[in-house]
């Protein structure tokens, strides 16, 4: 059978999300990638599960999302690791800002507490010294984005979903897709496609932003949370061409995952050794001991980031039956499951747990046109 409840194209951590969610539901779905599961942006994220409080609606999306990441906290096909959060301050001025942020952070929910100087090196004694303090964030966590996307895929399959492996939609037809082998399959349509947007809904502005990441060999004991910079959301939101930001995590195999850094008006997944030196001198300016180890990998990929900042989720108008979950940026692994639940509730007529209307995508298509 060709008709579908739901027909996702793309099957990147958010795409896996809105089909488990739907599959779960009931919902007859398709799910069209292809390439490997997980394998674009997905695969060159970090995998942090962390609430960001410079915009209330991203905070909302995340607090909400990190609350339904709680079902996989035992799953080890996840790698789910709740190591925490610790924002360093490298000054006074800095430290000043924790108080404003705990108390957002309060409201959406989330529990963390300021540290001072001796608290954060007993937690992190290999923190280069003179660091003022910062803040901890006990329940956040990270997980291994492309192994959640494929046990997500394969729950959905259970559930009764088709994967068409290998397969890519080359047009939205009035009510479902074409696929690059002339099969038509029927129903509403989810683009889920991140980078890739504009070759299906042109309408909807998203621009590459392209990352690099190091990973270490095997070093348990280096680092204990995952470690950011509270200048982090500067680089990580801002609209510069290109930036940097410390942002370190200990991996669940002893591995120590080095990032991050952004780059607008780059489409090639060529690794920037000027921006790599950069990135890691910020690392090494935190944590000296990262000198000492050994990379084994260097590797980069493109996030999809839309003109606000702000993810695409709701349906398209102008389109009939065509929905759309992309342009997650840096925080496409912490939104993907509330991301997923929104989608599900819209398609369903389902009452939000959160409100909708701050991702919707007619903003972007209303402003298009004035």
């Amino acid at each position: 059978m060709n008709t579908h409840d739901l027909i996702i194209v793309g099957a990147g951590i958010v795409g896996a999300a809105c089909a488990e969610a739907a599959a779960a539901e009931g919902l007859r779905v398709a799910l069209v990638e292809p390439g490997p599961v997980g394998g674009g942006a997905t695969a060159a994220a970090m995998g942090h599960l962390v609430a960001m409080d410079d915009d209330p609606a991203e905070l909302a999306l995340s607090a909400y999302s990190l609350g339904l990441w709680e079902r996989y906290a035992q799953l080890k096909d996840a790698e789910f690791s709740r190591c925490g959060t610790l924002w360093v301050a490298r000054n006074a001025r800095e430290l000043e800002a924790v108080p404003a942020k705990i108390a957002r952070l309060a409201q959406a929910g989330i529990v963390a507490g300021r540290i001072d100087a001796a608290q954060l090196y007993a937690l992190e004694p290999n923190l280069v010294p003179g660091l003022a303090g910062g803040m901890r964030v006990p329940g956040e966590a990270v997980v291994y984005p492309p192994r959640m996307a494929r046990y997500l895929v394969d729950q959905a399959c259970q559930r009764g979903a088709r994967l068409h492996a290998g397969r890519r939609v080359v047009a939205l037809l009035d009510h479902g897709v074409r696929l690059d082998d002339g099969e038509v399959l029927s129903g509403p349509v989810l683009v889920t496609t991140g980078v890739d947007l504009p070759q299906l809904l042109p309408e909807l502005p998203v621009r590459p932003r392209k990352g690099q990441l190091v990973i270490t060999d095997r070093y348990p004991g280096v680092v204990h949370h995952q470690l950011l910079a509270l200048d982090y959301a500067d680089s990580a939101h801002g609209d510069a061409e290109t930036s940097v930001a410390f942002n370190v995590q200990p991996r669940p195999t002893g591995q120590i995952l080095i990032g991050s850094s952004r780059q607008f008006n780059v489409s090639h997944r060529e690794v920037s050794l000027p921006l790599l030196r950069q990135m890691l001198d910020q690392a090494f300016a935190f944590l000296p001991v990262l000198r000492e180890l050994h990379a084994i990998r260097i590797w980069t990929g493109l996030r999809p980031a839309t003109p606000d900042g702000r993810p695409y989720v709701g349906q398209v108008p102008g389109r009939r039956d065509v929905w759309v979950a992309a342009g997650h940026e840096g925080l496409g692994v912490t939104t993907a499951l509330g991301t997923a639940r929104l989608i599900v509730d819209g398609l369903l007529g389902s009452t939000p747990a959160i409100d909708p209307t701050p991702y919707r995508p007619d903003r972007a298509v209303t402003g298009m046109a004035a």
